[in-house]
């Protein structure tokens, strides 16, 4: 009797293995199933992105307002009929130069561009 119980146990593990160890196996349907979920979570992250992108190709192609931006921020263009405007810190650096390492100056408004009429109330000549 003793004999037959220990070759069943054999048994029972012999067709445990490929249940949890063979190819097809638990283990590597967990571990798939995880790669399986980080590329739907990295597709939509993508798929975010590409929505982003493609709206900013919209604007840069139908508006004028994304453009003048990147004009403004990229390249430091102003429109002709506006004075530039640039604030310094207290040490004669422009306002979006790298902070200084002293922590008791405070940050100074950005430099920015407005439309002035001049005295007689016409737009200025450039």
């Amino acid at each position: 009797m003793r004999l037959i119980a220990i070759f069943l146990t054999v048994l029972l593990l012999l067709v445990q293995y490929p249940l949890w160890l063979g190819k097809g196996g638990w283990l590597r349907v967990w571990d798939m199933d995880q790669q399986v979920h980080a590329a739907h979570d990295k597709i939509a992250e993508l798929k975010a992105r590409n929505a982003k992108l493609d709206s900013e190709v919209h604007d840069l192609k139908e508006g004028t307002g994304a453009v003048e931006e990147r004009a403004r921020t990229e390249l430091g263009m102003i429109k002709q009929d506006e004075i530039f405007i640039q604030i310094l810190d207290p040490n004669g650096n422009p306002a979006d130069a790298p902070a200084p390492p002293n922590p008791e100056l405070t940050a100074v408004e950005k430099t920015i561009a407005v439309a002035v009429p001049d005295e007689r109330g016409k737009k200025p000549q450039h």
